[in-house]
């Protein structure tokens, strides 16, 4: 045990969350303080879906009920901002804006991260005027909420996960939606082109234009705002614009104390930073020599990770990366990595495109690499073991639909 038996994570997103869960659960007996800004932790994946069209409310996508804090004995403080946190070498003090001190062996931050803003002309003035939105909080997603009423005029900057969704979301509402992204198709490093271009399609039998350019310049008007799009002689007016061309890591209180930082808090594989007594989890930890990522169930085992280090435990066993998304009453599953096809890499479908569901695969050297999957879990969920366990696989029993794929993790 430590001088105060007290670990404190400062963020209340799912990694913050995912820490204190494994710390309780391997067997940690001390003090959990996790502190939020928001009131309680919530998840974020619903804001651009669910939540973004009013048919769930911020206690239906909390991550834990009310109740879960008291019976784990986690004492969650918000909201709340951390205004300085003093890493020594016996223990850590954090301090919050409003002057209270906590003082705890280990701290983990879970700062998360925000919306990137493209360096556009008159952007920021946009935004400013309240015309120009992302979606990275809640509030981000309640107001974009109020601007999504029938006919109103958007354009999405930016056409991977979260700008597909609020898309999809937007024309639900009966908004009249534009997707600008320089990518033709985008996402095809994520899910191959093939996968990728059918996936983009879906838009244009929704009702939205794609639009392959960037924005380059933005124009307050009139309670609406004008955006040239490169290559196109005329500006567009629209009613809004949302920005998902990504996040930044939030790192100041890390740069502040004297962390290693470079493109995130620069952690190792325990999730330790490069003070002993601090370690960092989700969107703001990058793993030294690697890219950051970005995904819920990593920032999951970020927090499992770092519980494991408090606790001196074995770290639980890796497993390829997985995602998923929604867009226009379609559910897209990816796990590990999709390529292109060259002389040693073949990608298989299984299934017909457009007649869900079906999914594609990356093999090579007869082993599974990744997978993408229409509306099929459960193929995603067969493909993660086989890619986990580097089982050989036949391609022609992957590509065939009727074949079981659950019985290829026998042999």
């Amino acid at each position: 045990m430590g001088a105060h038996d007290r670990v404190v994570i400062v963020g209340g997103g799912i990694a913050g969350v995912a820490t204190a869960s494994a710390l309780r659960s391997g067997g940690y007996h001390g003090d959990i303080v996790l502190i939020d800004r928001a009131e309680f932790p919530y998840d974020r994946p619903p804001l651009s879906k669910d939540y973004l069209a009013g048919r769930r409310d911020l206690e239906q996508i909390a991550l834990q009920p009310p109740e879960w804090y008291a019976e784990q004995r986690v004492d969650l403080v918000g909201p709340a901002e951390v205004a300085s946190i003093s890493p020594g070498d016996d223990d850590v003090a954090i301090t919050l804006t409003d002057g209270r001190d906590h003082r705890a062996d280990w701290a983990v931050l879970a700062t998360g991260g925000r919306a990137a803003l493209p360096p556009v002309p008159g952007l920021g003035d946009a935004r400013q005027a309240g015309l120009v939105h992302v979606l990275r909080e809640a509030e981000d997603a309640d107001r974009l909420r109020e601007v999504l009423v029938p006919s109103a005029a958007l354009l999405v900057v930016g056409g991977g996960l979260i700008g597909a969704e609020a898309a999809s979301t937007a024309v639900s509402l009966g908004a009249e939606v534009v997707i600008a992204d320089p990518l033709d198709p985008p996402l095809a490093a994520a899910v191959g082109r093939e996968m990728a271009a059918w996936l983009h399609a879906l838009h244009a039998r929704a009702g939205i234009e794609t639009v392959t350019s960037v924005l380059e310049a933005v124009q307050v008007d009139d309670g609406g705002v004008l955006a040239q799009l490169r290559g196109e002689p005329q500006v567009r007016r629209f009613d809004a614009i949302l920005v998902g061309v990504g996040m930044v890591p939030s790192t100041e209180l890390a740069s502040a104390c004297g962390l290693e930082v470079d493109r995130g808090v620069l952690v190792d594989a325990q999730q330790r930073t490069s003070h002993p007594r601090v370690l960092a989890v989700g969107d703001a930890a990058r793993l030294r020599d690697h890219h950051r990522t970005e995904h819920w169930e990593a920032a999951q085992h970020d927090g499992q990770r770092a519980a494991a280090s408090i606790l001196d435990a074995p770290p639980p066993a890796e497993t390829a990366g997985w995602w998923w998304s929604d867009r226009h009453q379609h559910h897209v599953e990816g796990v590990g990595t999709m390529r292109e096809p060259d002389a040693q890499t073949t990608v298989v479908h299984r299934g017909t495109r457009g007649t869900e569901p079906f999914s594609a695969y990356t093999i090579r050297a007869g082993r599974l690499l990744g997978a993408v999957a229409v509306d099929d879990p459960h193929a995603i969920r067969a493909a993660r073991r086989l890619i986990d366990r580097q089982i050989e696989v036949d391609p022609d029993r992957i590509a065939d639909p009727a074949a079981d794929l659950r019985k290829l993790l026998r042999g």
